[in-house]
């Protein structure tokens, strides 16, 4: 599904995904697919996603989908996720960005809400075993899916010392702060040290939002982070308190599902939501 005419640049055009429009029905079972048969956490469904929609059916090019990629792990929250969503929007629009979402989420949250149910019955009939196995295999799905991205988003020394510079560093300091560090210090280092003819050109986005919902979906965001704290301290309500919770972990954390476990785990287990065993199963 590629576009037929060259991509055109000017002040209004942002990063490509080249797709033509889609139908919900088909991005949603699409995905749906892939929320069946995608297993290994945030960075293996990128190389999913990769193999599905810039190998397989050609929808972005390799460059662009990196692209994407890049931006989804400067905004916090889930980085799968949220690129699922890219993909959905830009072949469907707002429908498509749900539709892919659904489709993608729904088969992990049925699970979890059966595993939840028979924790207990699971543990005593098959062991650990059958767990230990799935980390394994997950292990390298992982370090699949970073080689070929790596391939593509590091194709030269300069953005390859870079990314190693800013993988020591987060790991040096294993927190939200590093996490920031590491994407400003970058930011300011490609503006400076990689010069435009090095970063392949992009086409146009097939859609574009105007600022107005932009803009109040931000202000939504960050309404939503301010307000319910306040809120949760004049109602005696569990269900605010957990959304409350949850909702502030997405809104601050930034690289995906393994980044967010260590603050989750802090919000939920010492204050006795949750028990650490049960914690670390469903993980």
């Amino acid at each position: 599904m590629r576009t037929t005419t060259p991509p055109r640049h000017d002040s209004n055009e942002a990063v490509s995904l080249s797709l033509s429009p889609t139908s919900s029905l088909k991005i949603f079972l699409l995905f749906l697919r892939l929320g069946l048969t995608s297993f290994g956490g945030p960075i293996a469904h990128l190389g999913y996603f990769r193999e599905e929609f810039v190998h397989k059916r050609r929808w972005l090019e390799a460059e662009a989908y990196a692209q994407l990629v890049s931006l989804c792990q400067f905004l916090p929250g889930p980085a799968s996720s949220q690129v699922g969503m890219a993909i959905g929007w830009g072949a469907g629009g707002i429908r498509g960005a749900l539709a892919a979402w659904t489709g993608f989420t729904l088969p992990s949250a049925l699970a979890m809400a059966v595993f939840a149910l028979g924790i207990s019955h699971f543990e005593a009939s098959l062991g650990s075993g059958w767990l230990q196995g799935l980390k394994i295999v997950s292990v390298a799905i992982v370090a699949q899916a970073l080689l070929a991205m790596g391939k593509t988003a590091c194709p030269d020394r300069m953005r390859a010392s870079l990314a190693i510079a800013g993988m020591a560093l987060a790991l040096w300091i294993p927190s939200g702060l590093g996490q920031i560090a590491v994407i400003i210090g970058g930011g300011l280092l490609g503006y400076f040290l990689l010069s435009p003819p090095s970063i392949p050109p992009q086409g146009s986005l097939p859609r574009r939002m105007r600022p107005g919902p932009g803009i109040l979906m931000l202000a939504v965001w960050l309404g939503l982070l301010l307000v319910l704290p306040m809120v949760g301290r004049f109602l005696d309500s569990p269900a605010l308190d957990q959304w409350n919770r949850f909702y502030r972990t997405g809104s601050l954390v930034f690289g995906g599902g393994h980044v967010v476990l260590p603050l989750l785990e802090a919000e939920l287990v010492p204050r006795g939501l949750i028990s650490e065993d049960l914690f670390l199963a469903g993980y």
